[in-house]
């Protein structure tokens, strides 16, 4: 066998990773937080770069500025101003200077947990050292309002009695929010009870005893260890429903809930969905007209030149990249509307199932370009805000050969639950039964798996006596 040296020419196609299609790419996985972070350092880098929706350029605005200053000048008629200003010198010395409230400026204050009772520790008759303890308890406690601490950690920090520790629980037990400083659920509850007129004895027994049965509604279990009959039970039961398990609830902060601004707007106008992207949360950028008019001038030197022009490919590949992922998220959400238009139009129960290899074929794209056009985006339609991944359901085949959708069949569970008999709950065979009479073929596990992602309890624990 003879070996040689010899050149091919051989033709073959391969995808190369582009600075251009790296940075399309990760511009299309971009929320809408994330885009806009990432525009807002572009602008400060790319002096070439403008948003028309927040700026200006400087030098347009000093010669619109100059311009518009010199326009209004001209236009004013000196002597109409000055007979109006003889008129009111007089009328206004009279006037008494008021100052404009703007309501604008007032900014309201929460009230915290912590501050709330430290306002009432004030008035107690506790001694200045038993107030440094209670302080200590008070700025430990959690959000719920529970105590967190243990006693031998108070008395061996302050060095203390258990008498004076016992003292002072008392009387942090007498604040408001009832329960608050409470060590556990069971005393929680009991101070609760204490504190109202009425006396409840069978509900302060099994919060003292059977608490734990009763969240497992062992009711039988719980008449079988009392004299109490299973109806009172129940009626007890109910009545402890109504106690508050978090005293501290009632003071959490607004602060930490976030809203969610959709990304994508559907509207229906004349029996058309029609689908509007969201400017805040895609702006259109444009490039600067005043360094269009410099490079077009020529008056400038090759430094700058190339400088310019190095800033100018850079915010063409930008703006590029950002139309690029406006134009696949309209594609993608076009072809969701056209695969889920049934629940558009009737609601949560008629979802299909969907997969992202759906919308690729009929977008005419990769798989993992739709996954990164719908990631951490939201759609805001007239059934409300969605996120985008909500429509791509997995489901189980039906009688007629379509798919039903996990929305779909938890949404059924859900009506089935809502109209069944308190005191004869449907089991999970019974709902896949009903279910297999309505044509969805679905095994009982299935249904118990649904049933627990709704959070619903089991039928023993649903039961009412």
């Amino acid at each position: 066998m003879k070996m040689s040296y010899n050149l091919n020419l051989s033709q073959t196609q391969k995808l190369i990773m582009t600075p251009e299609l790296k940075q399309a790419i990760e511009i299309l996985q971009y929320n809408s937080v994330e885009l806009n972070e990432f525009i807002r350092q572009e602008l400060l880098n790319n002096p070439l770069l403008e948003n028309p929706k927040n700026e200006e350029s400087q030098h347009d605005k000093k010669e619109e500025n100059v311009e518009k200053s010199e326009k209004e000048i001209d236009d004013i008629d000196w002597k109409e101003y000055f007979s109006d200003y003889d008129r009111t010198k007089t009328r206004n010395n009279f006037k008494e200077e008021k100052e404009e409230v703007v309501f604008q400026n007032f900014v309201t204050n929460e009230t915290t947990l912590t501050e709330h009772l430290l306002f009432q520790l004030k008035f107690t008759l506790l001694g200045r050292e038993e107030k440094v303890v209670a302080e200590y308890i008070i700025e430990n406690l959690d959000n719920n309002g529970y105590y967190q601490l243990t006693d031998m950690e108070i008395i061996e920090k302050f060095g203390i009695d258990e008498t004076i520790l016992e003292k002072i629980l008392d009387v942090l037990h007498d604040f408001d929010p009832v329960g608050v400083c409470s060590k556990n659920l069971r005393e929680c509850l009991l101070l609760q009870l204490k504190r109202r007129e009425k006396k409840y004895p069978v509900a302060e027994e099994i919060i003292s005893s059977y608490l734990d049965d009763l969240a497992a509604n062992r009711i039988l279990q719980i008449a079988k260890a009392t004299n109490f009959t299973k109806e009172e039970i129940q009626e007890a039961a109910d009545f402890i429903k109504t106690l508050e398990p978090k005293p501290g609830r009632e003071f959490a902060s607004m602060k930490g809930i976030k809203y969610i601004i959709p990304d994508i707007a559907v509207e229906k106008i004349e029996g058309e969905y029609i689908i509007r992207i969201n400017e805040i949360t895609a702006p259109r950028l444009t490039i600067s007209n005043y360094y269009k008019k410099l490079l077009s001038s020529g008056n400038i030197e090759n430094n700058a030149s190339s400088y310019i022009n190095e800033k100018l490919n850079a915010a063409v590949r930008i703006i590029k990249s950002i139309e690029q992922r406006r134009n696949t998220i309209m594609k993608v959400v076009g072809a969701i509307i056209e695969f889920q238009y049934d629940f558009f139009e009737n609601g949560k129960a008629y979802l299909k199932p969907l997969t992202l290899k759906n919308v690729a074929d009929r977008v005419e794209v990769h798989e993992s370009t739709v996954s990164r056009a719908i990631n951490g985006k939201y759609m805001q339609s007239p059934r409300g805000i969605f996120e985008l991944k909500y429509f791509f359901q997995s489901g189980v085949s039906s009688n007629a050969g379509e798919g039903v959708s996990s929305a779909s069949i938890q949404s059924m569970i859900v009506e089935l639950i809502e109209n069944e008999n308190s005191k004869k709950p449907h089991s999970d065979q019974f709902i896949t039964d009903e279910l297999t009479r309505a044509g969805i073929k679905i095994s009982r596990r299935t249904v118990a798996k649904y049933r627990e992602e709704l959070k619903i309890p089991s039928s023993s624990k649903r039961k009412r006596y």
